[in-house]
């Protein structure tokens, strides 16, 4: 089963973005990093979403202020069978990856 970077995207201003998928009959146990890049502060939100477009219910974080240069990292998220980690941010100058294992 693959390890390590399971995911890595450049998030798009103000879209919801698919950072990483479990596939079918396998659990992803990840860590996700997202860091600011870009010159101002921007907000970003996290989920474990069933589809690509998260419900309210399902963000871990939503609109956490994150400044130039800043990283918000959350740890241990386990990602069922086809579950989405989904990210956003409130300007293009972000990045998010996800890093961990998948077992069957």
């Amino acid at each position: 089963m693959p390890n390590g970077k399971l995911g890595a995207v450049d998030i798009a201003a103000a879209v919801n973005t698919t950072i990483y998928t479990a596939p079918a009959l396998t659990t992803g146990t990840v860590t996700v990093s997202m860091v600011n890049r870009g010159a101002a502060g921007t907000l970003v939100r996290l989920a474990l979403a069933s589809t690509a477009a998260p419900t309210a219910a399902e963000w871990l974080e939503y609109d956490q202020y994150l400044p130039s240069a800043g990283v918000l990292e959350r740890s241990a998220i386990v990602v069922g069978p086809g579950q989405y980690l989904v990210g956003y941010s409130s300007v293009g100058s972000t990045s998010a990856v996800a890093f961990g294992f998948e077992e069957q």
